[in-house]
């Protein structure tokens, strides 16, 4: 299967929250609320150092994927 880089997910029991997956390595969900992130990886061994800069980055990409797709309901 094929799977978008982001993709947006809701949940009735949070009903404030907006959740962004990121489909590739490293996977994660952001709650975009608080940028709460759970990861889907062991990023142990990982260098600190790039998985710091790349976590801003996709951060920033999640945000603007979200920003993106609300634009469509305007």
């Amino acid at each position: 299967m094929n799977l978008p880089k982001f993709l947006l997910a809701d949940n009735s029991n949070f009903p404030e929250d907006i959740f962004v997956l990121h489909t590739e390595f490293p996977r994660f969900v952001i709650n975009l609320k608080d940028d709460e992130i759970e990861w889907f990886e062991d990023l142990t061994g990982e260098n600190e150092e790039d998985i710091a800069t790349e976590l801003a980055d996709l951060m920033d990409k999640a945000g603007a994927f979200y920003d993106e797709e609300m634009k469509q309901y305007e």
